[in-house]
């Protein structure tokens, strides 16, 4: 296939934030749950809180990372083209692809802001990776908001369950159903369809 006529697929970056970001966001869900465990395991004496302490540190690491990327891949988003929907897809469909993405920022913005906040509002240090030296600052949050700020926190991973369930049956239905290229655009390794 000559070059001018090449199928649009997302750049090279735009494929790497979105596959490490997506790995990451289900890899903090499920590390949140272990944590609701661990507090328990604590309680029992079957762990130290030192030891809780840095599994949450870790959590808090890497939580911040993600709002790190979440706000690049949001610029990335906004100074560089995608590639268009395909003429194929009804009205409802370009709109349920366009509120699924827009959930998606929001989900990846929000969830890591409410977890600082809870973080916050607590009189425990946060060390990012456990350093001392590095000590993520508290943001102005009543220590009161503590529940309520967790509960939406720990909501998210829900949300973001939901969101992976539509993203991902939209992907395979492209692929498979349709036969399009939607999802080729987004697999480095998937061959665009003549």
């Amino acid at each position: 296939m000559p070059a001018s006529a090449e199928k649009p697929r997302y750049t090279i970056v735009a494929i790497v934030l979105h596959w490490l970001m997506a790995l990451t966001l289900v890899g903090m869900v499920f590390m949140g749950w272990r944590m609701e465990d661990m507090r328990d395991l604590a309680l029992s004496g079957e762990l130290t809180f030192a030891e809780v302490q840095t599994y949450y540190n870790w959590h808090k690491t890497i939580g911040i990372s993600l709002l790190v990327l979440a706000l690049a891949r949001l610029g990335w988003r906004f100074t560089h083209k995608v590639p268009p929907m395909p003429d194929t897809m009804k009205p409802w469909e370009k709109l349920a692809a366009r509120g699924t993405h827009i959930g998606f920022y929001v989900v990846m913005i929000a969830v890591p802001v409410f977890g600082w906040l809870t973080a916050s509002a607590t009189n425990f240090p946060s060390y990012i990776a456990n350093n001392p030296a590095l000590q993520l600052p508290h943001l102005p949050v009543p220590d009161s908001l503590y529940e309520p700020l967790g509960s939406i926190h720990g909501a998210g991973g829900w949300v973001i369950f939901c969101l992976l369930a539509l993203h991902a049956g939209a992907a395979l239905k492209h692929h498979f159903i349709n036969k399009d290229d939607v999802l080729t655009r987004m697999i480095p390794f998937l061959k665009p369809r003549v």
